[in-house]
């Protein structure tokens, strides 16, 4: 094999050769026909005489110009400006030192032919440069135009063109751009290597259908998520396939190319664009600390791991009672982090020897405690274990903590606390309680953050749907009226740690999760990426809220108040009072309720929490 390509080598060198020497004796009388208007009659004997004779110095002259300006070593099919502007300097220097040598050699010529024969041998050598690539892309365009997938590029700026540059030369794309969208009124009605700009966001649709659209490609990396939204709720009606890049940096590290488009992904609906804070200036706290995050192999406990892994402490020690989720993320980090301090245990925090144990032992500095059962419904059917979990757990937890002089106390909460109808949102609210009365007594100083739902979490509905999806339907929605809040995870987990920063202790933080998502939309937006018709192709069925469920999530009680952060992400619930003695007495009749299983939890959750209202099943 190697033998047969050197020797294709070989061939178009020695081609090119034979060529650029025709092409120097060519342009040398050509030169002198074009002085004289093509009349060779009129040309003087002595200007053939001179030209002829010094004809093996001008090619001679030549090919080692050309040699040197590597005109035998590029790879034409990819030829470009580079190559483009070696040609033009390599060949305006032959054309003068072959006019020198005729100078020198004392041969007389016409003035006007130097600049003749430099201009003609410059078009020679460039017809015999890009005639292969020209060649080349004529016939994958016509390959091409048998490509079975239609697609529009909306974005006529630079990582379109190089979307549509790289689908046209490609023989294994299987895609034929038809149109652009771009809503720039000067690009409008222009055309980019050979395609028209169609016109705005608004003829999406009306393309899409005249042109029989399969594929929409949204190619604007530096667009906020706004745009990107409004755009795919648009293209969103035509039941194409939608693809987008990734983002801006794509293109400031010059990786714009087809490999890079990715499916459009349901975070692209949430209408704003990521939560971003400056982690390096908010996590000096955890660098050189011991850390521990209970719940270590949850979705969220995993995210904290990886951003506190990523700022060097001294050790990080993930706890969870699940050993496959522990072990993955221990996996994670040991490949990510091989020279970080990572320690995984496995246990329960509802056993207090084994956290003792654990806080005596090695004696972190920051815990983050996400270790909690968060299924509503399924804790709505065990209420207990909601409870023995949660509530001493957490308290188990906490008082570990207290006692072995853990600086800083981060508990997750989440928007369910407010104003609960339902046991995991009881519970929660008690943990609140616990460690705002713990803060009273103790050095440590214990806050809570309080956040919504995030996409992608176990037991998200992004996940259910798209599995009903796969299944051919029907995408189940409980009420067509319910909203959720949604945020990423690192997005909530980055504002956790940076609200960690703030913590002076007391605190319940409350996290902006921005506009509301209705999940009916987001049902019906997901099936339309997915490339299917609502009810046509995928049915929504309702199915009415499940146990504990409520048609809005708050973030706030109304008795709280708020106060602003630097971060106008975080704000600061108001502590409310509360009898304190009263409290723990009703926790201790709560643990010995829950320890002989007693079926009047609701009941005793109520008198703690006022606020908590269960939902009465109709």
């Amino acid at each position: 094999m190697k033998k047969i390509i050197n020797y294709k080598l070989v061939t178009r060198r020695a081609f090119l050769l034979a060529y650029d020497m025709i092409a120097v004796c060519c342009s040398n009388f050509l030169a002198l026909l074009l002085r004289y208007e093509f009349q060779l009659d009129d040309i003087p004997g002595y200007f053939i005489d001179a030209i002829w004779d010094h004809l093996p110095v001008s090619i001679g002259i030549t090919l080692a110009l050309f040699y040197l300006f590597r005109l035998y070593h590029s790879l034409w099919a990819y030829a470009g400006v580079s190559e483009m502007q070696n040609i033009i300097v390599a060949s305006f220097a032959s054309a003068a030192l072959q006019g020198l040598t005729l100078l020198i050699f004392d041969r007389d010529v016409p003035k006007s032919y130097y600049f003749f024969n430099a201009f003609l041998l410059v078009g020679a050598t460039m017809i015999s440069r890009f005639a292969y690539r020209f060649a080349r892309e004529k016939r994958r365009r016509l390959h091409n135009k048998n490509n079975g997938v239609a697609v529009m590029i909306v974005g006529a700026g630079d990582a379109g063109n190089t979307i549509i540059k790289e689908i046209n030369s490609s023989y294994f794309s299987t895609m034929r751009i038809r149109a652009i969208i771009d809503d720039d009124p000067q690009k409008q009605g222009r055309y980019i290597q050979g395609i028209k700009v169609a016109g705005g966001r608004d003829k999406i649709i009306e393309n899409a259908a005249l042109l029989g659209i399969d594929e929409i490609i949204i190619a604007i990396p530096s667009a906020g998520r706004r745009t990107i939204k409004e755009i795919v709720e648009i293209a969103g009606q035509t039941n194409c396939k939608l693809r987008t890049l990734p983002g801006m940096y794509q293109l400031v590290n010059g990786e714009v190319d087809v490999s890079k488009l990715r499916d459009v992904d349901v975070e692209d609906l949430l209408g704003r664009d990521p939560i971003k804070v400056d982690i390096d200036s908010i996590l000096g706290y955890v660098k050189d600390k011991t850390v521990l995050v209970t719940g270590g192999g949850g979705s969220i406990g995993s995210e904290l791991c990886r951003q506190i892994a990523s700022h060097r402490p001294r050790q990080l020690i993930i706890f969870d009672i699940y050993e496959n989720n522990a072990y993955e993320i221990q996996q994670e980090l040991i490949l990510g982090y091989p020279d970080l301090d990572m320690l995984v245990l496995i246990g329960s925090v509802r056993n207090t020897k084994r956290m003792n144990t654990i806080f005596e032992t090695y004696h972190p500095d920051i815990v983050y405690h996400a270790a909690a059962h968060k299924h509503v419904p399924l804790m709505e059917v065990s209420p207990d274990e909601a409870v023995k979990n949660n509530v001493f757990g957490t308290w188990k937890t906490a008082h570990a903590a207290a006692m072995n002089g853990v600086r800083k106390f981060v508990m997750i909460s989440t928007d369910k606390a407010v104003n609960p109808t339902n046991v995991m949102g009881a519970t929660k609210r008690i943990c609140e309680m616990i460690i705002q009365t713990f803060n009273k007594y103790y050095d440590t100083e214990f806050v809570a953050v309080r956040f919504g739902n995030v996409l992608g979490s176990n037991g998200s509905v992004i996940p259910l749907f798209r599995k009903q999806i796969e299944a051919g339907g029907p995408v189940t929605v409980t009420h067509p009226e319910i909203i959720r809040y949604f945020m990423t995870i690192p997005e909530a987990v980055s504002l956790v740690l940076q609200a960690g920063a703030y913590a002076k202790g007391g605190e319940i933080f409350i996290l902006d999760m921005g506009e509301p998502v209705k999940i009916l939309d987001l049902a019906k937006n997901l099936i339309r990426l997915s490339g299917y018709k609502v009810d046509d192709d995928i049915r929504i069925e309702f199915t009415g809220l499940r146990p504990g469920e409520k048609l809005y999530e708050e973030l706030l009680m109304n008795e709280e108040g708020m106060k602003e952060t630097e971060n106008k992400l975080i704000h600061i619930g108001k502590p409310i009072e509360f009898d304190e003695r009263k409290f723990f007495i009703q926790l201790n009749e709560l643990k010995e309720a829950v320890e002989n299983e007693q079926m009047d939890v609701r009941e005793r959750l109520m008198k703690i929490v006022p606020t908590y209202t269960p939902m009465v099943k109709e």
